[in-house]
């Protein structure tokens, strides 16, 4: 059996910070800018530590010499990454008949008043070309209605008819089915820092929470699309 690989001193260094921070692993830790203060972070929530692992604080990390918001990229950069790493095929997907524009990820749940309005407008979204990409994130949790309902969509043999109809209120027929990735998807949206839904993430990481109009949201995806510096 080969020896362990000699950890490089990055490694090392940030393994030994990890050590005084209860649950945390040197993958969750790098370096900042600032010497001595390390970036934790879990899911796309950011802690900055000090290298002792005694004392930790929230917020965002500037670089003042253009007012770049570091710890927003940040994020950006972790929401890309947790939900590149979901399969398209665990989504609901509309998806515009004309040239896709902008794809917009969104965690919905099917008796949430405003995620329900957003999908009254879905053949809106995608005339303008916008793929809309859904994620399950029942507010109430598990073992709740909206829960075994966003089961019952997933499970229905018609997934995107099945969203639509329950969305309007339709009761669903389709028995609950095992395994299906509505817990796995909660747990996603709670590792963003998912607060309310409809919560939407763009082609850029951004997290915009709330429902827009087709329209707004266009504008809103124009201007996601070119960001300031980060």
């Amino acid at each position: 059996m080969p020896a362990p690989a000699t950890p490089t001193p990055l490694e090392a260094e940030l393994a030994a910070v990890a050590a005084h921070i209860p649950g945390a692993k040197a993958s969750d830790l790098r370096t900042t800018p600032v010497a001595g203060i390390y970036e934790y972070s879990h899911g796309a929530e950011l802690v900055y530590v000090t290298a002792d692992g005694r004392y930790g604080f929230a917020g965002d990390l500037y670089r003042m010499s253009d007012r770049s918001n570091l710890s927003d990229a940040r994020r950006r950069e972790l929401r890309l990454a947790l939900i590149g790493a979901v399969p398209e095929s665990t989504m609901v997907v509309f998806t515009p008949t004309v040239a896709t524009k902008y794809t917009i990820t969104v965690f919905t749940d099917v008796d949430c008043t405003y995620c329900r309005a957003l999908h009254k407008q879905i053949a809106e979204y995608n005339r303008l070309g916008v793929k809309v990409r859904y994620l399950f994130f029942p507010r109430t949790g598990p073992n709740t209605e909206s829960w075994a309902k966003a089961e019952q969509v997933w499970c229905s043999a018609d997934r995107r008819a099945a969203l639509t109809q329950a969305k309007l209120g339709v009761a669903l027929t389709a028995a609950v089915c095992k395994p299906n990735p509505v817990a796995d998807q909660y747990a996603l949206g709670r590792a963003i820092g998912l607060t309310g839904t409809p919560g939407i993430v763009t082609d850029n990481g951004d997290l915009l929470p709330g429902y827009a109009p087709p329209d707004e949201l266009v504008q809103e995806l124009q201007r996601d699309a070119t960001p300031g510096p980060g």
